[in-house]
C-alpha cells in the first residue's frame, strides 16, 4: 500500500510538471498562476502545495527535470579520469542540440526560459536562481576544459573562463535562433558542424588564448 501510494504521489508530481510547462510556455511565467497549473493538471491548489512552496518551485522543479540526463552525460567528461574529455564534451552538445529538436517537453522548457520567463516584479528571485545554475554550469564546464588540456586535446594557453563564455553562448545562441524560426535550419542533422566548429576555435582562434582582458 505504501509503495502504490509513493508511486501515485511521484505521479501526480509529474503530472503538475508536465501541466507546468503547458502553461508556463502559454502564458508565460509571470502571468501563469498556481490555480492555472491545477486546473490543467486536473489537481488541486493543494495537491501543488504538497509537492511545492510556490510557483518559483515549480519552475525550478520543471528546469531540473530536463537538466538530470544532462547532468549525467556532463559527469562523463568532468571526470579527471576520462582519456577524451573533449569528445564526451563534443557529444553532449551535439545531444543536446538535437534533444531540443526531437523533444517536445526539451522544446518547451527552453521555449519558456528564453521567451516566456520575464526576470521582473515577482519573478526577480528566479533571475537570482539562474543566474546561480548557470554558475554552476559554467564551473563544470570549465572543469571539461582543464580536463582536456591535461589530456593535450586543448592548447595550454587557453583562456578557459574566455573559452566557457565562448561556449555557453554559442550553445544558447543556437537554440535561441532555432526556437524562433525551426524553418530555417535542420538542427538535428546540423548540430555536429555547429558543434565541431565552436570546439575547433578552442584550438585555433588566438582570441582565446593567453590572458582574460578582465585580468
Amino acid at each position: 500500500m505504501v509503495r502504490r501510494t509513493k508511486s501515485e504521489a511521484l505521479e501526480t508530481r509529474a503530472r503538475i510538471l508536465d501541466a507546468a510547462e503547458r502553461v508556463f510556455q502559454r502564458k508565460g511565467v509571470l502571468s501563469a498562476s498556481l490555480n492555472d497549473i491545477a486546473t490543467e493538471a486536473g489537481v488541486t491548489r493543494g495537491a501543488i502545495y504538497w509537492h511545492f512552496k510556490n510557483k518559483h518551485d515549480v519552475f525550478m522543479a520543471m528546469v531540473e527535470r530536463g537538466r538530470l540526463l544532462f547532468d549525467m552525460m556532463s559527469e562523463k567528461a568532468e571526470d579527471p579520469k576520462e582519456p577524451d574529455p573533449l569528445g564526451k564534451l563534443e557529444e553532449f552538445m551535439v545531444y543536446l542540440l538535437q534533444r531540443v529538436v526531437n523533444d517536445p517537453g526539451q522544446q518547451r522548457i527552453f521555449d519558456i526560459m528564453f521567451h516566456k520567463c520575464e526576470f521582473s516584479g515577482d519573478n526577480l528571485e528566479l533571475l537570482g536562481m539562474q543566474r546561480e545554475k548557470c554558475r554552476e554550469s559554467s564551473s563544470r564546464m570549465a572543469r571539461v576544459l582543464h580536463n582536456a588540456i591535461r589530456c593535450q586535446q586543448l592548447p595550454e594557453t587557453l583562456d578557459v573562463p574566455r573559452a566557457v563564455i565562448w561556449l555557453h553562448s554559442q550553445l544558447t545562441g543556437m537554440i535561441m535562433y532555432w526556437l524562433l524560426d525551426p524553418d530555417s535550419v535542420d538542427l538535428a542533422v546540423e548540430a555536429g558542424n555547429f558543434v565541431g566548429a565552436s570546439l575547433q576555435c578552442l584550438q585555433t582562434s588566438h582570441y582565446l588564448q593567453g590572458p582574460s582582458p578582465a585580468a
